[in-house]
């Protein structure tokens, strides 16, 4: 069964109908009786960091829309570490693919730290894929490039160098982590190093080598965990060089 049942519930269900991460989402298309659907029929549920939305291997049973928070999607590679494939943000939707699809999760999706999801019933989820309705059509333009954007970002990041490839990760991040700030200049990656790594590609020693390097470099301010990019031009240059 999918892990939102671990969850601790929240007091109470937030309507879509005002829900500020809506217009970021897939849903944004749905009106009316089909949001009365979704509002009627998903449940949201508080995630402790750490606890995992689904496994990889297992059936899916809904789908899940990030309200609120960061949730990493990753798999295990032969090595036995985790490969992290995306860090998913408020308003992005999860486990669509395997459900439409009939297929075991490919991956598994954790909570990077405190998160709301919404979790809509599959038999509800089935009901707005409408052949022709906007969000039919929302819904297969995002599967391909979803898939197209993690077959070119596996693809750079392995014709790149180590340096290369934590300078994009970061500039990627920082637009993943954006999603709910005001103001650019508030962004601050909240990551542990690990995971940093595992998202790079890289042992966390090296890793931590070239964070300290992009300090000397005046490219990144860190405090503890956190890292908030002041030189998004010169990562973009330390990407490419």
């Amino acid at each position: 069964m999918s892990g939102y049942t671990n969850g601790i519930q929240t007091p109470d269900n937030a309507s879509c109908r005002f829900c500020t991460s809506r217009h970021r989402s897939l849903f944004s298309s749905v009106s009316g009786e089909e949001l009365e659907i979704l509002d009627g029929n998903k449940s949201c549920t508080r995630y402790k960091k750490g606890q995992a939305l689904f496994h990889m291997g297992t059936r899916p049973l809904g789908v899940f829309c990030v309200n609120h928070g960061r949730i990493k999607v990753y798999r295990h590679g032969l090595d036995g570490r985790q490969q992290i494939i995306k860090v998913s943000a408020a308003g992005d939707l999860l486990g669509y693919k395997a459900l439409i699809s009939e297929h075991q999760y490919a991956h598994t999706a954790e909570a990077l730290e405190d998160c709301i999801v919404c979790f809509v019933p599959k038999e509800d989820f089935l009901k707005l894929l409408k052949p022709g309705s906007e969000f039919y059509m929302r819904l297969l333009r995002a599967v391909c490039d979803e898939h197209g954007d993690i077959s070119a970002r596996m693809t750079e990041m392995a014709q790149r160098s180590v340096r290369q490839r934590l300078a994009l990760a970061l500039l990627m991040l920082k637009d993943t982590y954006g999603v709910e700030a005001d103001r650019e200049g508030e962004i601050e990656i909240n990551l542990s190093r690990e995971d940093l790594a595992n998202i790079v590609g890289a042992a966390t020693e090296s890793l931590i080598r070239l964070l300290n390097d992009f300090k000397k470099e005046e490219l990144i301010q860190s405090k503890g965990r956190k890292i908030k990019i002041v030189d998004s031009d010169g990562l973009l240059h330390a990407s490419t060089h």
